[in-house]
């Protein structure tokens, strides 16, 4: 080779691997594609790379918005549905758990029954009796009609006994319905039913039926009964037919 030539030879770029300021850097490549420019690094790095490191087109692990935050909105979402199957699997666990149940307290519930039966026999008691007085009222209710009529007649014997100038009557026959009178106020009698004269007393509209009313004798004072046209009926404290009575005014 002649001088001419060596002088026109291109001279090799720094390789950066001596010392001195200008050698300390690595020379940048050409701008040209890889593997087309002279100053292509050959340690696998782009051109441009400083550090050596090949760089990364298009989405990446770096890329916030690449498969990889992809993956990761898919695993949240597994974790959240796996937590809520399990949530669900321990509430059905719960649910299918046999509930076990207290021994109940015998003692307690005999004392009950107990109380409950005496309860029943008194209420079934008290309605038997409140049947039987209602038994008994309503067939005196309709015994004093009669009664009545034989008071009457009593009433008008007596009457002609004490006028000497009417014949006398039957002593027999007087004397047997007298008998029958008394047989009939003993029955009553025996089932709490008797007879009562409020003559004299203050008027009540709850024992008493006024069919008149006349002025007050002097030193009376007015709602005295003067006088008793049909006897009353009661039955302990419970009045089968008022009395009806003369009221002073």
């Amino acid at each position: 080779m002649t001088e001419e030539q060596r002088d026109h030879e291109p001279v090799p770029a720094p390789t950066g691997t001596g010392t001195g300021a200008s050698t300390d850097r690595p020379i940048p490549a050409d701008g040209g594609a890889a593997g087309t420019g002279r100053n292509t690094p050959d340690d696998g790095s782009t051109p441009g790379d400083v550090d050596g490191d090949a760089l990364v087109d298009g989405p990446g692990a770096g890329d916030p918005a690449g498969p990889g935050a992809e993956a990761s909105a898919e695993d949240a979402a597994a974790n959240a549905d796996q937590s809520s199957a399990d949530e669900a699997a321990a509430e059905a666990a719960l649910d299918a758990e046999p509930v076990v149940e207290e021994e109940p307290d015998w003692k307690d519930r005999y004392v009950r029954s107990v109380a409950e039966l005496d309860n029943v026999r008194k209420r079934a008691r008290r309605d038997a009796a409140a049947g039987e007085a209602r038994g008994i009222a309503k067939l005196a209710k309709q015994l004093l009609p009669a009664l009545d009529n034989l008071d009457r007649a009593l009433a008008h014997v007596d009457q002609d006994a004490a006028q000497p100038e009417v014949p006398g009557h039957d002593a027999q026959l007087v004397e047997g319905l007298r008998i029958v009178h008394r047989e009939i106020h003993a029955a009553l009698s025996q089932a709490g039913i008797e007879a009562y004269d409020p003559t004299g007393e203050q008027f009540d509209p709850h024992a008493h039926e006024a069919l008149t009313q006349q002025p007050a004798p002097e030193g009376t004072p007015p709602g005295t009964i003067l006088a008793v046209y049909q006897a009353g009926y009661r039955r302990g404290d419970d009045v089968l037919r008022a009395a009806k009575v003369v009221v002073a005014g």
